[in-house]
């Protein structure tokens, strides 16, 4: 069993939600299936992103005159040069990754939000991240963003990518790269989590999330506010986003 916690909390900050033009600045392939995009624009000035796990909204138009919009993690934010990187996994033909697909410098978006972040402590003895491509972006930024000595084990389910930048938890980060989202499980089941109090972030697919929050729940005695499990993403639905905490 594991300890209940002692003082960590999270936070939950609202923030104002605004809408923003915003002009693609820069476009980098980080592999066959991924790929960061930075905005850049004067209505970036006031932009506050304070998690890995916030999410901005993507509005963008289909070929029939349709508005459709799509969550995505703002990965990196540069106050100074109001720039926001933004990484899109090219599967299928979905609206949102045809556009990124197709995206070149001087294109003109529109961005929502964030309307709130959900602020994990980064002082937890161990952090284990879980996801499908959908979850890598944000896996990315909260690896860039924990300290120096964090204890990291990273799950992912997709193709390994060549990271923009290093993270400050190289030396202590255990990362596994799988095939599929059965072989997800598997390794997660595999895993023997360290002593002491500890957090797991997970995000993908919504019936592997669910199998994987029983196993957490069930198989590794993982306290339920130790915990924050999402799903990104429905087979079947184009547009689905729910958390799983209850």
């Amino acid at each position: 069993m594991h300890p209940q916690s002692s003082e960590r909390r999270i936070q939950r900050i609202r923030h104002e939600l605004r809408h923003r033009e915003v002009t693609v600045a820069n476009v980098q392939h980080l592999s066959a299936d991924m790929v960061r995009i930075t905005l850049s624009g004067e209505t970036l000035a006031d932009f506050v992103s304070l998690s890995f796990d916030d999410h901005v909204k993507f509005t963008l138009t289909t070929a029939d005159g349709d508005t459709v919009r799509r969550d995505y993690t703002p990965v990196a934010f540069q106050a100074e040069a109001c720039t926001l990187a933004i990484e899109f996994a090219l599967h299928g033909h979905g609206v949102a990754s045809s556009w990124a697909r197709a995206a070149q410098p001087g294109q003109q978006a529109i961005i929502s939000g964030p309307r709130g972040s959900m602020v994990i402590p980064q002082d937890y003895a161990w952090h284990l991240l879980v996801g499908d491509s959908s979850a890598l972006p944000a896996i990315r930024r909260r690896l860039q963003e924990l300290p120096i000595g964090a204890q990291v084990v990273a799950v992912v389910h997709g193709q390994p990518s060549t990271p923009p930048d290093s993270f400050a938890c190289d030396d202590t980060l255990t990362m596994h790269w799988v095939s599929d989202a059965d072989a997800l499980l598997h390794t997660v089941a595999g895993l023997t989590l360290p002593d002491g109090e500890g957090f797991v972030w997970a995000a993908g697919e919504a019936s592997s999330m669910r199998a994987l929050r029983t196993l957490l729940l069930e198989a590794k005695q993982l306290p339920k506010h130790q915990m924050r499990v999402a799903a990104y993403w429905k087979q079947g639905s184009s547009d689905f986003h729910e958390r799983l905490d209850d």
